[in-house]
């Protein structure tokens, strides 16, 4: 079961990874001074992926202490 704790903390970090890259695309859209429209564009662009990190981590985070479980 050892392996499966593994297996959920490269999951987890996959997700935080995608989470990261979620904040600099949003950090780097507010830093071109778009009007409101061209913003709310973009940022509509993050959200699905941002969600999708954000179970990805939970998952992650799950599979981890399933693994502690059933050691």
């Amino acid at each position: 079961m050892e392996n499966l704790v593994w297996i959920g903390a490269l999951v987890t970090l996959t997700g935080l990874a995608g989470l990261i890259w979620c904040i600099l695309t949003v950090q780097k859209a507010r830093k071109k001074g778009l009007d409101d429209n061209a913003l709310k564009t973009e940022l509509q662009k993050v959200v699905a992926l941002n969600l999708g990190a954000l179970f990805l981590s939970a998952i992650g985070l799950m599979i981890v202490v399933l693994g502690i479980l059933l050691s």
